[in-house]
């Protein structure tokens, strides 16, 4: 049950106070933390330079009847979602599978977040990051954080949550697919889309040289890759093996699109 200060000794005990950081999280292995999400996210503000997030928004999407061959995607099978879907709005929810965090960067009065109407990023302090990204490049924010000597931050989450691994792919040559989302009363076609990241956790043993770690009380920790590092990893994994940190699910349609 760590409160302020064993979240903020945590945090600083990665060194990395003047790096720009994305993070991911999942606040449940802390416990009850008095405060919630305003707390960790207060005490990461103080530990580094700046921090970005994903704030991806699924509920935008839509499948069409018809599109692209080899796109990891099943058309015309996701009516029902289709009648669900929502057009993005800036003021849109991240989905839940973002954390708790991301939604409470979000909503911080000091965040700004991108326009892109499925893979949004908010961050505090990121601004110079968060503009480089595109309609067709909506992952630039990740490359321009890199070349910052930014950080990727996992507290609680393994490397299957590191959405910055999929950028390394596209660095690497590896397919990335076409998405569709509602945006007003329109359909925006989304390319750039990255395929699946059950498999990532492959790159563990690979980066564990140079990730830091900080055990914290129960099954709580936080671990952090240098970006460059990082990217530098995935496209060696993947150089030496085209199959590499793809996933073994007979039935994950983007990464046998990907095998084909």
């Amino acid at each position: 049950m760590p409160g302020y200060a064993e979240l903020k000794s945590a945090f600083e005990a990665l060194g990395l106070v003047d790096k720009p950081i994305i993070a991911h999280a999942s606040l449940k292995p802390f416990g009850y933390v008095q405060g919630g999400a305003d707390i960790v996210l207060r005490a990461m503000l103080t530990s580094f330079k700046s921090i970005m997030m994903p704030t991806f928004t699924y509920k935008t999407m839509v499948t069409p009847e018809v599109g692209p061959p080899n796109n990891g995607i099943k058309y015309g099978a996701e009516k029902d979602l289709n009648r669900m879907a929502q057009p993005f709005t800036p003021d849109m929810p991240a989905d839940p599978m973002m954390g708790a965090l991301a939604e409470t960067l979000r909503n911080h009065a000091a965040s700004k977040r991108t326009s892109h109407p499925i893979l949004s990023f908010a961050g505090i302090k990121s601004d110079e990051y968060l503009a480089a990204q595109t309609l067709y490049e909506p992952l630039a924010p990740i490359g321009a954080l890199a070349e910052a000597d930014g950080w990727v931050v996992l507290v609680n989450v393994g490397h299957d949550a590191n959405t910055s691994i999929h950028y390394g792919e596209r660095l690497a040559g590896r397919r990335q697919f076409i998405r569709w989302a509602l945006v007003g009363d329109r359909v925006v076609e989304c390319p750039g889309f990255p395929g699946d990241s059950t498999g990532f956790t492959a790159i563990d043993d690979y980066i564990k040289p140079d990730t830091l770690r900080v055990d914290m009380d129960g099954d709580a920790f936080i671990q952090a890759v240098p970006l460059k590092r990082l990217l530098g990893a995935v496209g060696e994994m993947i150089k030496k093996d085209p199959l590499a940190l793809l996933c073994q699910r007979m039935d994950c349609e983007r990464c046998n699109a990907i095998k084909r």
